[in-house]
């Protein structure tokens, strides 16, 4: 259930951060969905890792989102105080080379179509933080391009697996 609830804020924050990077979302605007997503993150994670019943496969369930917490809370933080993006954009880069192996991990070792899936969303994250990391720390012209494998990435990765969670159908 928390997955849901965790994917349900991701497919949002993506989508709204697409429409932002494509100019649809004022820059001030945008730092209240990547606060509010970061914090249910932050949450998520929390619990995964020092809840009653964490394991090993919770721990680093945990340590993995925090890398969506930290890229949304960053996204606010470069709003508020109004820089260039290039830290985050590093940090991109590390985060996409990170979840490339975890990508590979979970479509090599698939046993059934949620194990699929899960992989393939790793392996669009991994594909999307790259493009962060060319546009933000290379500077390379992809705006529009990011801005809208961002907000397909937030319906296909986030908003919708989300909501089937929630209801109980994925």
């Amino acid at each position: 259930m928390l997955l849901g609830f965790a994917l349900l804020y991701v497919g949002a924050v993506l989508f709204l951060n697409g429409l932002w990077l494509m100019g649809r979302i004022d820059d001030k605007e945008i730092v209240v969905i990547n606060v509010v997503s970061g914090f249910v993150t932050l949450c998520v994670a929390l619990s995964s890792a020092f809840g009653t019943k964490a394991d090993a496969a919770s721990i680093k369930a945990a340590a993995l989102t925090l890398l969506f917490t930290t890229t949304y809370l960053w996204v606010a933080y470069n709003r508020v105080v109004t820089v260039d993006g290039r830290g985050l954009g590093w940090f991109s880069l590390f985060v996409a080379v990170t979840v490339v192996p975890i990508a590979v991990q979970g479509l090599t070792s698939a046993q059934s179509l949620t194990d699929t899936w899960l992989g393939l969303n790793w392996a669009i994250w991994a594909v999307l933080w790259f493009m962060y990391f060319l546009l933000l720390a290379l500077k390379r012209p992809i705006l529009k391009v990011t801005g809208l494998a961002t907000v397909a990435s937030g319906i296909i990765t986030g908003w919708i697996p989300g909501l089937l969670l929630l209801e109980g159908k994925l």
